[in-house]
């Protein structure tokens, strides 16, 4: 099975956007989509078992170092969205791509992504070719 095959390379987490996300017109402030990403990141390497404790544990942090945003349509107070997070690369870098969706109509509202890179904790050096417990995580082999 390849990875793209493995149904734990992608990910759905329902949200209700809070009150203390939106403005005063009950819009969602442009910043907080990325916290909507995070959440579904978080879920999406958990279903890896290297979640951000296991990837500490592994002696690798994984800083974001690129990111984007494209807003199709606003998020709005207690509108429900479905946030999806899906694995695309991780062979020298893990970008996820994401799509955010209104749970009832399904239209999209919003895409990005990002892009995180291995940096071995210990002498704080950026990894070139990402770690092989990132490999045996994903039950892939290195290339």
């Amino acid at each position: 099975m390849t990875l793209k095959q493995d149904p734990r390379s992608s990910v759905d987490v329902e949200l209700t956007v809070p009150f203390h996300d939106a403005d005063a017109m009950g819009v969602v402030w442009h910043g907080n989509y990325f916290r909507y990403f995070e959440i579904a990141r978080e879920a999406l390497l958990k279903q890896f078992d290297y979640g951000y404790r296991q990837m500490k544990a592994s002696g690798y942090v994984w800083p974001i170092i690129d990111t984007r945003v494209k807003y199709i349509s606003p998020l709005l107070f207690e509108q429900r969205i479905r946030v999806q997070a899906t694995l695309t690369e991780y062979e020298n870098r893990l970008r996820i791509d994401y799509l955010i969706t209104d749970s009832q109509s399904g239209k999209k509202t919003t895409k990005g992504y990002t892009i995180q890179v291995a940096v071995e904790e210990k002498s704080g050096e950026m990894c070139f070719v990402s770690p092989a417990v990132l490999f045996e995580k994903l039950g892939v082999s290195p290339l």
